[in-house]
């Protein structure tokens, strides 16, 4: 049976991992674009190497894009250019995550032993992975005696290690907050282990492919060449590769702004992630100490009473600095990404008051973590000393 133009659309519309936003009203772009335009060029543009851009209902208001992704191959930066982002890469880990929740395939509240059986923690679930509630300590200070400088790190050795020296949770599981790259990496694994393919490949499955993210990949070391977009300091010298560079899932994302803007938009649509699942995603759960500060599934909140919530996640590692907001009640996206080390990215909050009644802190808040760095490092180095001592 032939189906009428009607039907068709209506066909297609359900099958779309995109919702059916309504036009913008041709006054927004007149009304915004000129305030926009002024923050870019007043607190952004000078000394920007990178990409910037504002959308409403998925359609772009206002996109820069300025400086050099690779200095020795001369190659400039452009809507095409795929841009380390770091710790945003944990928004595409937390929604493969959750689109697996989705399926049936995974349960976020199952032990993380029934995925990952070799672990040795007890009680922690996938949820607190998620929202960073584990306790689970933090590769990245693993001394160079367990692991040398210049052999490379992987997902699976981070087990194999915290297992070897019996390091212990910084806290009992859930009972407090603790942003841990660790935590997702081991997600990585875990789906991984789930659907049987290589977590590069997943995201190109899941999440790439259907939303036409042509422009994104996942770096699992094998890419670390001079012909990427590299990552620079502020004075503009190469950050080199370190053993920490094949870990993914916490970070090795390569995008570009216009395809965290189809993430973005993917991410409103029902037919892409679950109504219930979205719940459990764009909430808070860390209230044990007062602030304003929070973390969901895979998102970074900002929560001010009388205040719309932002939802973000910045990325910071190496000379790759950004950020990722969306604000939600106002279905605004704003992506900053810059590949050579600045912090006016995370100054991108202040143009949220521009379309609403949206949280003017500091998007870095060091004091959210209830485990400090240094409190931290010692934690590690007790571990290995004591199993040495054994």
């Amino acid at each position: 049976m032939k189906l009428t133009q009607e039907e068709k659309t209506q066909k297609e519309a359900v099958q779309s991992p995109f919702p059916a936003f309504n036009n913008l009203p041709e006054s927004f772009v007149p009304r915004y674009y000129d305030s926009i335009s002024q923050f870019y060029r007043n607190r952004i543009a000078s000394d920007f190497n990178g990409m910037f851009l504002v959308a409403k209902n998925g359609e772009i208001v206002y996109e820069r894009y300025k400086g050099m992704a690779n200095h020795q191959y001369k190659r400039r930066i452009d809507k095409h250019t795929p841009l380390h982002v770091a710790s945003i890469s944990k928004v595409v880990t937390a929604v493969i995550i959750c689109k697996l929740a989705d399926s049936g395939e995974l349960v976020l509240d199952k032990d993380i032993r029934s995925y990952l059986p070799e672990i040795m923690y007890e009680g922690i679930t996938v949820r607190m992975l998620l929202n960073h509630r584990s306790g689970i300590p933090y590769y990245g200070y693993f001394p160079y005696s367990i692991w040398p400088a210049n052999k490379p790190l992987t997902n699976q050795k981070i087990v194999q290690l915290l297992n070897q020296y019996k390091m212990p949770l910084y806290f009992p599981p859930n009972s407090q907050f603790s942003y841990c790259n660790t935590n997702y990496a081991l997600l990585a694994l875990i789906a991984e282990r789930i659907t049987h393919k290589k977590f590069p490949a997943l995201a190109q499955e899941m999440i790439f492919e259907p939303l036409g993210m042509t422009d994104s990949f996942i770096n699992n070391g094998s890419q670390n060449s001079d012909s990427l977009s590299l990552s620079y300091d502020s004075k503009n010298r190469v950050e080199p590769f370190t053993n920490l560079d094949g870990i993914y899932g916490d970070k090795n994302l390569y995008t570009t702004a216009r395809d965290l803007l189809k993430l973005d938009k993917a991410t409103y649509s029902g037919t892409f992630l679950s109504d219930s699942i979205k719940k459990e995603m764009f909430r808070g759960y860390s209230y044990e100490r007062m602030g304003k500060s929070n973390y969901g599934l895979g998102y970074r909140l900002r929560e001010d009473k009388g205040k719309s919530t932002l939802f973000f996640h910045t990325g910071w590692w190496h000379g790759s600095t950004g950020c990722y907001a969306s604000l939600r009640q106002d279905t605004i996206c704003m992506v900053i990404i810059s590949n050579h080390y600045t912090r006016k990215v995370f100054a991108i909050n202040r143009l949220s008051t521009l379309f609403g009644s949206y949280p003017y802190e500091p998007l870095i808040d060091t004091k959210e973590n209830f485990v400090q760095p240094n409190v931290a490092k010692t934690h590690v180095n007790e571990a290995v000393n004591r199993k040495r001592n054994e």
